[in-house]
């Protein structure tokens, strides 16, 4: 099992933290695909790019300084990262899942996470406990405080740290990509007049659950709180009129 570093949690393509990670240039000065791909990403999951938000790569180009090929690159990982829909001879999207994908989504993640807390229960050390405990008294006080970006953080570490202490390492494996794309979809969806999806007392009520080695009262417990997060969703067209510039910055804005 890796060694989990408290400060910095790397899963997949997914680097938490995000919001205090200042954007790294290339040795050329200007920004690399990868920055790129975090921008972007950021920039959703903040629901700053709206669903269907076009991304032209000489737009973008121009945003970040780079070439079209960098821009190339970056905007193929956010797709493989199903932030973006890319197709042949179009101009890159922001990914505008339908109801009836989000509904899938939604029900996939229900039934992988589901299992996966329900063969956690009881078997968890004690440190991994303690380690996800902190991680929701953080996420409780990063929404007293109303910031909505750590609180993001800290919730998506929980659930990672469940992914990537699975006992069923392709359950794992799922479930990380699945964090991601619900993740994806909650920005996306959000209804506009709500300040944040947390949900009080669902993580606490978990982490009872999985130190009792309640297997079945953990898998409703997140049952429960994915059908709350998917009830806080409003999937109505929404428009995608956006200033790229604005919105990313360009490229002497400092991050």
């Amino acid at each position: 099992m890796r060694t989990l570093n408290e400060d910095h949690l790397e899963i997949g393509n997914m680097s938490l933290g995000w919001h205090k990670q200042p954007l790294n240039t290339s040795k050329r000065g200007g920004y690399n695909d990868q920055t790129i791909v975090e921008h972007i990403r950021n920039a959703v999951l903040m629901q700053r790019l709206p669903p269907n938000t076009k991304l032209p790569e000489i737009t973008l180009g121009e945003v970040f300084g780079v070439s079209r090929s960098v821009v190339r690159k970056a905007l193929t990982r956010l797709a493989a990262e199903h932030v973006i829909n890319q197709r042949p001879n179009q101009v890159a999207r922001v990914r505008a899942p339908t109801v009836e994908e989000t509904r899938e989504t939604f029900s996939a993640r229900r039934l992988i996470e589901g299992e996966i807390v329900a063969l956690l229960a009881g078997k968890l050390g004690t440190d991994t406990l303690a380690t996800l405990n902190a991680q929701v008294e953080d996420e409780q006080q990063a929404y007293a405080r109303q910031d909505e970006p750590a609180r993001i953080e800290h919730s998506l570490t929980i659930h990672h740290l469940l992914a990537e202490h699975a006992s069923n390492r392709i359950l794992g494996t799922m479930l990380t990509d699945l964090i991601l794309r619900t993740s994806i979809v909650i920005a996306l969806y959000k209804r506009p007049t709500l300040a944040s999806c947390y949900l009080e007392g669902d993580h606490a009520t978990l982490m009872v659950h999985l130190a009792k080695g309640d297997a079945e009262g953990a898998r409703q417990c997140v049952h429960d709180h994915l059908h709350s997060l998917e009830a806080l969703l409003d999937l109505s067209p929404r428009g995608a009129e956006t200033d790229l510039k604005a919105i990313l910055g360009g490229k002497l804005v400092q991050a």
